[in-house]
């Protein structure tokens, strides 16, 4: 039996009981302050925002899922949630082989250091050896865009040359599971166009893309599941379409 059908079926991303919980720290007044400290600091003067509430989703290897919801439904923190970048109050997180994502553009980047360099180092921090960054620095370079620009600094490069550059090297670590979030935003149209190409590439290979965006179109064209989260809860789950369809009855409602 060949790795491909033993990979089919089984779950790429399992959350349960998923909950996240963050702290607003807002300035109270004088007077709220001196009754806090006379009563001898006893309760809380800063806000909590519970942003995510015993979310439980499954992934399966190979799906492309499209994670929807108005602005503070939690979606990116759910994203981030699953790619490490952040960890749960409550629940458990697992993923399965390599995952890649494009969450925020350039987080990873070294400011101070040149495109080339900057290769090297997002690379191995998504588990490419310096092997397989020589083998496909050329293609990465060549996908992005860069050109002669490769080794400049990157406190130098336009937003859109970081979004070019991110996404090539995340697509060319051959992940097994692909978080976007609304990367695909940024740069121009031709660009865009591009990286739709690639990512369909990615699904008809097997690999299971997890992507956050407004553009309801788009995420209708390149993923077949759709999960709605509305207030930290996840409300619908579904054909794409079906999904896309009821958060623009729940927008135009508000």
């Amino acid at each position: 039996m060949s790795s491909e059908m033993t990979l089919l079926g089984q779950v790429a991303i399992s959350c349960i009981g998923i909950r996240k919980q963050f702290v607003l720290r807002h300035t109270r007044s004088l007077k709220e302050a001196v009754v806090w400290l006379v009563k001898g600091r006893k309760g809380d003067l800063s806000k909590k925002f519970l942003a995510l509430k015993d979310v439980s989703l499954d992934v399966k290897q190979g799906e492309t899922v499209a994670l929807l919801g108005l602005n503070g439904s939690g979606k990116s923190t759910l994203l981030k949630l699953i790619s490490g970048v952040l960890q749960p109050d409550g629940g458990t997180v697992h993923t399965r082989g390599r995952v890649a994502g494009l969450i925020e553009v350039g987080a990873g980047f070294h400011h101070d250091l040149s495109g080339r360099d900057n290769v090297y180092l997002n690379g191995a921090i998504l588990g490419m050896t310096e092997q397989q960054i020589d083998d496909k620095f050329d293609s990465i370079v060549e996908f992005s865009e860069i050109g002669e620009f490769i080794d400049t600094e990157v406190k130098f490069y336009s937003s859109g040359m970081y979004l070019r550059l991110a996404f090539s090297i995340a697509v060319h670590t051959d992940p097994e599971v692909f978080l976007i979030d609304e990367i695909l935003a940024v740069g121009d149209e031709p660009f865009q166009r591009k990286c739709i190409a690639k990512i369909k590439e990615l699904s008809d290979k097997g690999k299971t893309l997890f992507v956050v965006s407004h553009d309801l179109d788009l995420v209708a064209t390149v993923c077949e599941r759709g999960v709605l989260l509305e207030h930290g809860e996840i409300v619908m789950d579904g054909e794409v379409h079906d999904v896309v369809k009821e958060l623009r009855r729940r927008t135009a409602t508000v």
